[in-house]
């Protein structure tokens, strides 16, 4: 492997399905955010699937096999997306079959392929940088760890978790739920074709799109006084109105930056780049602590 010292991650839980049959392209585009058309086996695209309520059902990537589409989604989907998914096959010659206990997915951060022999490669944009996805079998899947240790770091949990709010990105289970719409999210970059045909949910994202605005939108949170944030903590304007603003869904130490630092959803009017703000718990609400919204990413 000829790859520089870089980082790598291992992502033995996520939910994985392979998606069969003749209709397959046409199926699946019509329940995705993003172009199916832009992914191939060398490249998956990001996107989600949402109800027709534009909010989103599950955070997914997407992409081709010889003969089938390969869907990753977070570990908490697996039941719920193959089920959403069905629920819209109705006289499709769509298969969809749950992968999950078949396949490990590492991936490197690293602009350079890996060289690896009985891997599946695949270039995704994971983390805000250029990455690959590696798709082994999980009977091969120590073994491969064992091979991508001797050259590359593995970023635990917690160091993958920082690096993940560093650069803003959002997470399942956290900022990214079933009452949140993907552009609220800052995912319309990434996950979203405006130039698609339709998708379930795309009459709210549309709306959106044209309207300009959301009702709130994930930002980056500093804590101005080097207090630690926490998930949970509410978010309340700097003044005597006391009105409430929006919420804190991360938060760490960026050793970076040397900061306490958040990511939250703070709502219209009070999300502009140097607005302050005031975090505190629910349960003490006199205890308030001065934080400053920030463009994301952090760095």
């Amino acid at each position: 492997m000829r790859t520089p010292k870089a980082f790598f991650l291992d992502f033995p839980g996520r939910t994985k399905l392979r998606i069969t049959g003749s209709d397959r392209l046409r199926f699946l585009n019509g329940q995705i955010t993003n172009d199916l058309r832009k992914a191939s086996e060398t490249a998956a695209i990001e996107a989600c699937v949402l109800n027709g309520k534009g909010k989103i059902n599950a955070h997914i990537f997407v992409s081709a096999g010889p003969d089938c589409f390969f869907v990753d989604a977070d570990p908490e989907s697996r039941e719920m997306l193959p089920a959403r998914l069905e629920h819209y096959v109705i006289a499709d010659d769509v298969q969809i079959e749950d992968v999950t206990d078949q396949f490990s997915i590492f991936h490197v951060l690293s602009p350079v392929a890996p060289s690896l022999s009985n891997c599946r490669l695949v270039s995704a944009r994971r983390s805000g940088e250029p990455g690959w996805d590696i798709w082994t079998d999980i009977a091969v899947h120590n073994a491969v760890l064992q091979q991508l240790s001797s050259a590359l770091e593995l970023l635990d949990f917690n160091a993958a978790e920082i690096m993940r709010i560093e650069q803003g990105i959002p997470r399942w289970g956290c900022e990214l739920t079933e009452e949140i719409i993907p552009v609220e999210a800052n995912l319309e970059d990434r996950a979203i074709s405006y130039e698609k045909g339709c998708y379930i949910g795309q009459e709210v994202i549309s709306r959106i799109k044209m309207s300009g605005q959301t009702n709130k939108r994930l930002c980056g949170l500093i804590s101005l006084r080097d207090v630690p944030l926490q998930p949970g903590m509410r978010l309340g304007a700097a003044s005597a109105t006391g009105k409430e603003a929006g919420w804190i869904t991360s938060a760490t130490r960026s050793e970076r930056i040397g900061k306490e630092i958040a990511l939250g959803y703070v709502k219209r009017g009070f999300n502009d780049v140097g607005a302050k703000l005031e975090a505190f718990l629910p349960d003490r609400q006199t205890t308030r602590f001065l934080v400053e919204v920030v463009s994301l990413p952090f760095v």
